[in-house]
Protein backbone atom coordinates (compact mmCIF):
# COMPACT_ATOMS: atom_id res chain seq x y z
CA UNK A 1 0.00 0.00 0.00
CA UNK A 2 0.64 3.54 -0.89
CA UNK A 3 -0.46 4.75 2.26
CA UNK A 4 1.87 6.23 4.86
CA UNK A 5 -0.31 7.88 7.91
CA UNK A 6 -3.28 5.04 7.83
CA UNK A 7 -5.32 2.78 6.83
CA UNK A 8 -9.17 4.05 6.44
CA UNK A 9 -10.95 5.74 3.59
CA UNK A 10 -9.55 9.40 4.97
CA UNK A 11 -5.87 8.22 4.57
CA UNK A 12 -6.44 11.35 1.37
CA UNK A 13 -7.32 14.25 3.88
CA UNK A 14 -4.84 12.64 6.67
CA UNK A 15 -1.72 13.15 4.06
CA UNK A 16 -3.21 16.08 2.61
CA UNK A 17 -3.32 17.99 5.82
CA UNK A 18 0.12 16.61 7.09
CA UNK A 19 1.33 17.63 3.59
CA UNK A 20 -0.26 21.18 4.32
CA UNK A 21 1.25 21.50 7.76
CA UNK A 22 4.63 20.37 6.99
CA UNK A 23 5.09 22.89 3.97
CA UNK A 24 3.52 25.42 6.61
CA UNK A 25 5.53 24.80 9.33
CA UNK A 26 9.10 25.91 9.35
CA UNK A 27 11.73 23.62 10.47
CA UNK A 28 11.61 23.80 14.12
CA UNK A 29 8.38 25.94 14.29
CA UNK A 30 4.17 25.23 14.26
CA UNK A 31 1.98 26.23 12.35
CA UNK A 32 -1.86 27.65 13.96
CA UNK A 33 -5.34 25.77 13.42
CA UNK A 34 -6.58 28.58 11.68
CA UNK A 35 -3.72 28.92 8.74
CA UNK A 36 -4.15 25.48 8.39
CA UNK A 37 -7.38 25.33 8.14
CA UNK A 38 -7.51 28.70 5.57
CA UNK A 39 -5.12 26.96 3.44
CA UNK A 40 -7.17 23.87 3.15
CA UNK A 41 -10.86 25.75 2.31
CA UNK A 42 -11.90 24.05 5.43
CA UNK A 43 -13.98 24.78 8.86
CA UNK A 44 -11.61 25.32 12.35
CA UNK A 45 -13.51 22.59 13.27
CA UNK A 46 -13.03 20.23 10.52
CA UNK A 47 -9.59 20.96 10.83
CA UNK A 48 -9.12 20.61 14.52
CA UNK A 49 -10.81 17.00 13.98
CA UNK A 50 -8.04 15.69 11.39
CA UNK A 51 -5.18 17.51 13.52
CA UNK A 52 -6.82 15.09 16.50
CA UNK A 53 -6.30 12.10 14.52
CA UNK A 54 -3.09 13.12 13.47
CA UNK A 55 -1.99 13.90 16.87
CA UNK A 56 -3.35 10.16 18.23
CA UNK A 57 -1.24 8.86 15.14
CA UNK A 58 1.76 10.74 16.28
CA UNK A 59 2.75 12.44 13.68
CA UNK A 60 1.62 16.41 15.26
CA UNK A 61 1.27 17.46 18.53
CA UNK A 62 -1.79 20.21 18.97
CA UNK A 63 -1.80 22.48 21.67
CA UNK A 64 -5.28 23.79 23.30
CA UNK A 65 -4.70 27.04 21.94
CA UNK A 66 -4.74 25.97 18.23
CA UNK A 67 -0.76 25.60 17.72
CA UNK A 68 0.24 22.71 15.61
CA UNK A 69 3.98 21.23 16.41
CA UNK A 70 5.19 18.11 13.51
CA UNK A 71 6.66 15.34 15.69
CA UNK A 72 9.85 14.10 13.98
CA UNK A 73 8.16 11.31 12.25
CA UNK A 74 5.49 13.28 11.00
CA UNK A 75 8.06 15.68 9.19
CA UNK A 76 10.07 12.69 8.04
CA UNK A 77 5.95 11.80 6.48
CA UNK A 78 5.37 15.35 5.21
CA UNK A 79 8.63 16.14 3.68
CA UNK A 80 8.38 12.59 1.72
CA UNK A 81 4.59 14.16 1.06
CA UNK A 82 5.75 16.96 -0.35
CA UNK A 83 8.52 15.35 -2.39
CA UNK A 84 5.79 12.80 -4.00
CA UNK A 85 3.41 16.07 -4.59
CA UNK A 86 6.53 17.97 -6.88
CA UNK A 87 7.70 14.69 -8.57
CA UNK A 88 4.03 14.41 -9.65
CA UNK A 89 3.42 18.00 -10.44
CA UNK A 90 6.68 18.33 -12.49
CA UNK A 91 6.08 14.77 -14.57
CA UNK A 92 2.60 16.11 -15.26
CA UNK A 93 3.53 19.54 -16.13
CA UNK A 94 6.20 18.56 -18.74
CA UNK A 95 4.42 15.97 -20.27
CA UNK A 96 1.59 18.49 -20.95
CA UNK A 97 3.06 21.46 -21.74
CA UNK A 98 1.93 23.37 -18.83
CA UNK A 99 2.81 25.47 -15.77
CA UNK A 100 -0.06 24.21 -13.27
CA UNK A 101 -1.18 20.71 -12.89
CA UNK A 102 -2.46 21.02 -9.03
CA UNK A 103 -6.10 19.44 -10.04
CA UNK A 104 -4.48 15.83 -11.26
CA UNK A 105 -1.26 16.13 -8.92
CA UNK A 106 -4.15 16.29 -6.04
CA UNK A 107 -5.80 13.17 -7.85
CA UNK A 108 -3.34 10.64 -8.35
CA UNK A 109 -0.50 11.15 -5.89
CA UNK A 110 -2.28 9.50 -3.19
CA UNK A 111 -2.01 5.73 -5.37
CA UNK A 112 1.59 6.20 -6.23
CA UNK A 113 4.08 4.01 -4.11
CA UNK A 114 6.92 5.32 -2.96
CA UNK A 115 8.90 3.12 -5.84
CA UNK A 116 7.07 4.21 -8.14
CA UNK A 117 7.49 8.04 -7.36
CA UNK A 118 11.37 7.16 -6.91
CA UNK A 119 11.38 6.06 -10.57
CA UNK A 120 9.55 9.16 -11.49
CA UNK A 121 12.28 11.23 -9.85
CA UNK A 122 15.06 9.50 -11.24
CA UNK A 123 13.66 9.40 -14.89
CA UNK A 124 12.97 13.36 -15.09
CA UNK A 125 16.85 14.04 -13.24
CA UNK A 126 18.15 12.08 -16.71
CA UNK A 127 15.67 13.50 -19.00
CA UNK A 128 16.13 17.24 -18.20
Amino acid sequence: SASLVGSEMCIRDREDYLEMICRNCPQSGSVRLGVLARKINVSESSASKMVHKLSETGLVTFEKYGTIYLTKRGRGIGEYLIFRHDVIESLLRRMNSSESELRQTELIEHFLDRRTVENISRFLEIHR
